[in-house]
């Protein structure tokens, strides 16, 4: 059922539940009352229905039948148009829903079309009914406890982003392959928060500058609550633009980090090659030296039968001199050069 309550309240109290919408009309008219209509995810026949039933502006009606619209408030004659979008923070999959709520607010009803969980306007309808100096003011009270609800589920969103952004940068420091990913969802997650709060600072200053035009005790009072609201958005603005602040600082620093990581795998390898380099100079120097010795050995282990040296008294010593002389001249060499 796409309306979740109907309500008409005479003096602040609940008078009557209508059945259907004529119904609700025509109880407005006998007892000057206000109605509240709360709806959730109605389709587009039922909104137009009470489109035709309250006479509500056509742009109105589409922008709340095209729905996906930004926060703002229009005024339309007699009626203001409002577009909220609520968030709260999922546990579980840490990651953020967001919402969207429609309000019309005329001079004897309100109707608020909910189109996710939250915000709990049952809540709000309770808080209400039980203040009755507060709903004996009109629809207008009606729309300050939609946005103070509203305003105040942002809260827990703002814990759960704050506490993503400290796993982030425990993770940065420890290496996480998956933190790259995980700045990156969060940092969307934190401009589409923006998007949804920055708005109601200039909305809630505009329904405050309206207040002023008739200054009654009543609305005097409300216009105290509804700065209150607005302070409560300013501070999540202010946190929500400082949490990009830390996610833009922490892609810097990943980028920094990785970068450093890269630097340290490439030194580390020019390190290991010129290692090589030493030993293949090592080896290199003693293969030589050991040539030498083994070059005068293998010509003289030949044993032919013409090699003059053979039949010479002195050929053999000659030989192992000169072994000895080739290999102590080249270890002398490449001593020098540092090879050795």
């Amino acid at each position: 059922m796409p309306i979740v309550d109907n309500a008409v309240y005479v003096n602040g109290v609940r008078t009557t539940n209508p059945n259907s919408l004529d119904e609700t009309f025509d109880v407005l008219r006998e007892r000057k009352g206000i109605a509240w209509i709360g709806m959730y995810r109605p389709s587009h026949e039922e909104i137009s229905a009470v489109a035709s039933e309250f006479n509500l502006h056509p742009l109105a009606v589409e922008d709340a039948l095209a729905g996906h619209q930004r926060p703002k408030i229009e005024r339309y004659g007699d009626i203001l148009f409002i577009v909220l979008q609520p968030a709260r923070y999922l546990d579980a999959p840490e990651e953020v829903e967001f919402g969207e709520v429609h309000i019309f607010i005329g001079p004897d009803f309100a109707i608020t079309i909910r189109h996710a969980e939250s915000p709990d306007l049952g809540r709000v309808r309770k808080r209400l009914e039980h203040d009755t100096e507060l709903l004996k003011i009109g629809t207008r009270a009606i729309m300050y406890a939609v946005l103070d609800q509203v305003v105040d589920e942002y809260e827990p969103v703002v814990r759960g982003l704050e506490n993503d952004i400290d796993e982030i940068e425990d993770q940065l420091f420890a290496e996480d392959p998956d933190v790259t990913r995980r700045i990156y969802e969060l940092f969307r997650e934190v401009i589409i928060f923006q998007r949804a709060t920055q708005p109601l600072v200039g909305m809630l200053a505009a329904i405050i500058d309206g207040l002023r035009e008739n200054e009654t005790e009543e609305l005097i009072e409300l216009r105290r609550d509804f700065r209150d609201v607005q302070d409560h958005v300013l501070k999540v603005v202010e946190r929500a633009d400082s949490f990009r602040a830390l996610l833009q600082n922490a892609l810097v620093v990943h980028s920094t980090l990785v970068a450093q990581r890269q630097n340290d795998d490439v030194k580390s390898l020019t390190q290991t090659s010129l290692d090589q380099g030493e030993q293949v100079k090592r080896i290199s120097s003693w293969a030589a030296i050991l040539f030498a010795p083994t070059l005068v050995g293998t010509i003289y282990g030949m044993n032919f039968r013409n090699m003059p040296e053979l039949h010479w008294t002195y050929g053999y010593p000659l030989a192992v001199g000169l072994m000895a002389a080739g290999g102590v001249a080249l270890y002398i060499a490449f001593k020098r050069r540092g090879w050795l």
